[in-house]
């Protein structure tokens, strides 16, 4: 679903057991998809729960 607003998601480990995802516009990027990042770091700290990790943060593209 990002992708196709143009925007690139990716994750990097933190600590041993957090992650740090970093969300990207490309130059298409739709400028109003983007929830705010405390609704963001809610769906990615929810979507880590079946996995042995926990969200650390988000990192959002700055805003134009």
């Amino acid at each position: 679903m990002m992708a196709a607003d143009g925007y690139v998601l990716s994750w990097q480990p933190a600590e041993a057991d957090r992650i740090v995802v970093r969300i990207d516009a490309t130059e298409g990027a739709c400028a109003d998809c983007l929830v705010p990042q405390p609704v963001m770091e809610a769906i990615m700290a929810q979507a880590l729960e079946p996995t042995p990790y926990s969200l650390d943060h988000v990192v959002l593209p700055a805003a134009h």
